[in-house]
């Protein structure tokens, strides 16, 4: 197996263990409450505190993986964020869930952007695409599993069983380790002393008026993108149950087609970036985020709201695939893992807040001026998205190929 292909199964398989973690506290929340006496917001302050430890994770490990290389930091993350969710399993108080949830979200932060800059390092300009939406889908496959493994252990063990499950990873991280050697981008970096000055350097992120001007528009793109599908996830089922009077089976059976569509948009939008150019990509999917999700609020019956629901999971969360591409091909070698977990990881704290902004408006307006929202903020990451100039990381691309090719 080629070093191109075990970037991607290593990536995809972090990206699957992370969103399995994340998706272990949805499904172990009520039981949680309930063992603890919690009220809702204690409750909710659980998952605050995760995306909280993403943030400062992803800007730890981002410059650790720029100083230290990519897969060594990679297993760290792993292994940090599977001792965060064994240790949930033995908490004796909510305040040491807090603790160790913080520890949980470090170690996921950390792994995304590491991860989406192997990959990024290993392909082509080509081919990065698709194999960044190969990534992406990875979080679809922790939600599955989680929900699988949620449905076998929860009855019979309870949520702490859930929780030691997460010490999985450490085999993971083990053979990653073991089997999967540096990115060569980054080795290559190591002989060039200006470059190794500059490593995991946040302030280059700033550096001039021009990329501090990126790092913005990056930013915003990645938050719009969080709060897009928090907005629509955590809230829709809920809305559609009363609007529609779908049946809570009814409304599962609305996510599994709502994420269907999702992973089918991700996969389509990875061949249409390498076919038609990351802006263009974007510019389609962005634009037609803005005009499905606002039509959407207009969907009737139950088909309607089936196939319109695939048709905005489809567009909204396709373009969850391109950003470890998109903000890789913005920053040199130095700082493209610190570049890429700081923004996404900043879109995700910020983005996260989403649904409290939406269920503010649905309880004083209506679903038509939600989805108003949601679309007015696709429109926002249109015109950021525009507003980016030309990459400057893959000056070394033929290089980069050609050594590719030979490990």
């Amino acid at each position: 197996m080629n070093y191109q292909k075990k970037t991607v199964i290593a990536s995809v398989a972090g990206l699957t263990l992370e969103g399995m973690d994340i998706m272990f506290i949805s499904f172990a929340m009520s039981m949680i409450i309930a063992e603890f006496h919690l009220d809702m917001a204690t409750g909710g302050l659980i998952s605050s505190l995760t995306n909280l430890g993403m943030l400062f994770g992803g800007i730890i490990f981002g410059v650790l993986a720029d100083k230290f290389g990519r897969v060594k930091v990679f297993t760290y993350t792993v292994l940090l964020f599977a001792l965060g969710t064994a240790l949930t399993g033995m908490a004796t108080n909510v305040e040491q869930i807090y603790i160790f949830r913080f520890i949980a979200g470090l170690g996921a932060g950390g792994e995304y952007g590491i991860g989406m800059t192997l990959v990024a390092e290993a392909w082509p300009k080509n081919k990065q695409g698709r194999a960044s939406s190969y990534v992406s889908v990875g979080a679809q496959y922790g939600v599955i599993l989680a929900a699988l493994l949620s449905a076998m252990i929860l009855p019979t063990w309870g949520w702490r069983g859930l929780f030691f499950v997460g010490i999985i990873p450490v085999i993971f991280a083990f053979i990653v380790r073991k089997n999967l050697k540096e990115s060569p981008e980054w080795l290559a970096a190591q002989k060039d002393k200006r470059q190794v000055k500059k490593q995991g350097n946040i302030r280059q992120l700033f550096a001039n008026p021009r990329t501090a001007f990126t790092t913005i528009a990056l930013a915003i793109m990645a938050t719009v993108q969080i709060a897009g599908y928090n907005g629509l996830m955590i809230w829709l089922p809920s809305i559609l149950q009363k609007s529609q009077g779908l049946s809570v089976s009814g409304s599962a059976l609305w996510t599994i087609s709502t994420a269907v569509g999702m992973i089918a948009g991700m996969l389509t939008f990875g061949q249409i970036m390498d076919r038609l150019g990351m802006k263009k990509a974007f510019g389609i999917f962005l634009f037609a985020s803005a005009v499905a999700v606002f039509l959407y609020s207009f969907a009737a019956g139950a088909a309607g709201v089936l196939i319109g629901g695939a048709i905005v999971g489809f567009f909204s969360n396709g373009m969850f695939a391109g950003y470890g591409a998109l903000i890789s091909y913005y920053y040199p070698v130095e700082v493209r893992s610190t570049a890429t977990n700081t923004i996404f990881n900043f879109g995700r704290a910020l983005g996260g807040l989403s649904p409290i902004l939406v269920g503010f408006i649905l309880e004083n307006a209506n679903v038509t001026v939600a989805m108003s929202y949601l679309a007015v903020l696709y429109c926002v990451s249109f015109i950021a998205m525009i507003s980016l100039g030309k990459g400057k990381a893959k000056k070394e691309q033929k290089s980069l190929n050609a050594l590719s090719e030979a490990i």
